[in-house]
């Protein structure tokens, strides 16, 4: 099962270039029933070994500007401590419930975020202003949000350097490329310190994302990436509500209250 999902990952990431951690987490805890900081961690580890191939590449190909992700990292390398922190603390509170309410809201949030952005007219011959200074604002949420749930580093990334910056758009893949390297290696380093780790179900992932490189990359030259895309975040919305529900749901409120009431033994 395990290989099956790496597959099915690695497709979706050469069919859409959406991040292994936004669709990795989600189906390791639904489908398999890892528990949530494991799942984080073996996202974060997964989507480093992904991009760790197109990192040379881009750096090889002066594609990353440095002064930009520099801003980017200062903001982002605190935010993805502080959610590494935060899920870990929930998790040795056992606390299921909030766990599974602050994922859903990330997943849904990030989801809805990017369905808007899809719809979003495409502007042509407009002059963006360079406003790289706000930078570090805006990606210590999203380094936290990566921290927390694997989610979000490449598309909130993209997104923020369009808007705030003068770069060429091979310059904000590659950038964002990096950064999201260097924000799944920390997040992953912290989780793996806190002894959130499956080594052997990231192999697994591994060895089967591999495949799916492969035959995703063959099929995006017949699947239209634009839809394709659109659907996998309405599915993520999905995804995002069911956490919601789970965590909201009386009987897990019910069960972890059990786990914390003292015994009269």
């Amino acid at each position: 099962m395990e290989y099956l999902i790496g597959f099915v990952i690695a497709v979706f990431i050469a069919l859409t270039g959406v991040g292994a951690g936004t669709i990795t987490t989600p189906l390791l805890i639904l489908f398999l029933g890892i528990p949530a900081p494991v799942a984080v961690s073996t996202g974060l580890m997964f989507s480093a070994a992904v991009k760790l191939v197109l990192v040379p590449s881009q750096i090889a190909n002066r594609q990353v500007n440095w002064k930009v992700l520099g801003y980017m990292l200062l903001g982002g390398f605190p935010g993805v401590l502080l959610g590494s922190l935060l899920l870990s603390h929930l998790a040795s509170k056992g606390s299921t419930r909030a766990t599974n309410l602050l994922l859903g809201a990330v997943l849904v949030l990030t989801a809805l975020y990017q369905i808007f952005y899809s719809f979003r007219p495409v502007q042509h011959d407009v002059q963006r202003q360079d406003r790289r200074k706000w930078l570090p604002f805006l990606m210590f949420p999203v380094g936290a949000e990566v921290g927390f749930s694997s989610a979000g580093a490449g598309a909130l990334g993209s997104a923020a350097l369009l808007s705030l910056t003068t770069l060429l758009p091979t310059q904000v893949v590659g950038t964002d490329i990096v950064f999201g390297f260097v924000l799944s290696l920390v997040g992953s380093g912290a989780h793996l310190f806190s002894g959130s780790f499956a080594g052997d179900l990231l192999r697994r992932l591994v060895l089967g994302g591999f495949v799916g490189a492969v035959a995703g990359t063959v099929l995006a030259r017949y699947v239209p990436r634009r839809a394709l895309r659109f659907a996998l975040w309405i599915w993520l919305l999905v995804i995002g509500a069911q956490f919601l529900i789970n965590g909201s749901s009386r009987q897990n409120g019910r069960l972890e209250a059990s786990r914390t009431r003292p015994s009269n033994r």
